[in-house]
């Protein structure tokens, strides 16, 4: 990851990590040299694939951040190599600020989570939105697997680096999708036994009714 070190490890925190005793360890990562752009792994890339969501941080001409989500199924964001991903951005609330601000400047970062398994995934790129006609193409194998609604652009991020993040502090929380397949056992060892329930109480009442006097 000494890609998104050198990226990220600006003098300004360099002196921070100095303040707060961590500059050593920091500067280890900084040894290596700054290969240029470095391509997701295979591991990262099945990650992304696999994330019905992701959180898309850009910045304003006058410096501002500006952080939004991008949602959809699972694989709604390809990974079309190891150094490129894309996605069909759909019509929302119209604001475009993130559209803007990509016109200013095309450096983006994206934060990928995995609340289940607490994992999570920071990458750094950079960004193009344009309409989605303006490459058919490409537009046409990102459709396969998309966010509902009115497509309006082609986003596509060149990845410039990425890191694996800690899982601290990460809350495990879980998709419907997620909860029905982990309690689809446990669903169908209750419905099993409510049916072996179900037979005995039927074969008790007939066993009692089976052992009633005759009426007189």
């Amino acid at each position: 990851m000494s890609r998104y070190d050198h990226i990220a490890y600006t003098p300004s925190v360099r002196k921070a990590q100095e303040e707060m005793g961590s500059a050593t360890a920091a500067g280890r990562r900084l040894r290596e040299p700054d290969g240029g752009p470095e391509p997701l792994t295979g591991d990262a890339a099945d990650f992304i694939r696999g994330l019905d969501g992701f959180l898309f941080s850009s910045v304003s001409e006058s410096g501002w951040p500006y952080i939004q989500f991008r949602g959809g199924p699972p694989g709604f964001v390809h990974v079309l190599d190891a150094r490129t991903l894309a996605y069909l951005d759909v019509r929302g609330n119209r604001q475009y600020i993130t559209t803007g601000n990509l016109r200013g400047d095309d450096r983006v970062a994206l934060f990928f989570i995995d609340h289940a398994r607490r994992t999570r995934l920071k990458v750094f790129g950079r960004a193009t939105a344009v309409p989605a006609g303006e490459d058919p193409v490409l537009a046409g194998r990102l459709d396969s697997t998309r966010t509902e609604g009115t497509v309006e652009q082609l986003v596509t991020i060149r990845v410039e680096a990425f890191a694996w993040n800690c899982p601290n502090h990460i809350t495990p929380r879980f998709s419907q999708e997620e909860l029905a397949d982990a309690l689809a056992p446990v669903r169908g060892r209750i419905a099993h036994l409510e049916e072996e329930n179900a037979a005995l109480r039927a074969e008790l009442a007939g066993r009692r009714g089976d052992a009633d006097p005759p009426s007189p």
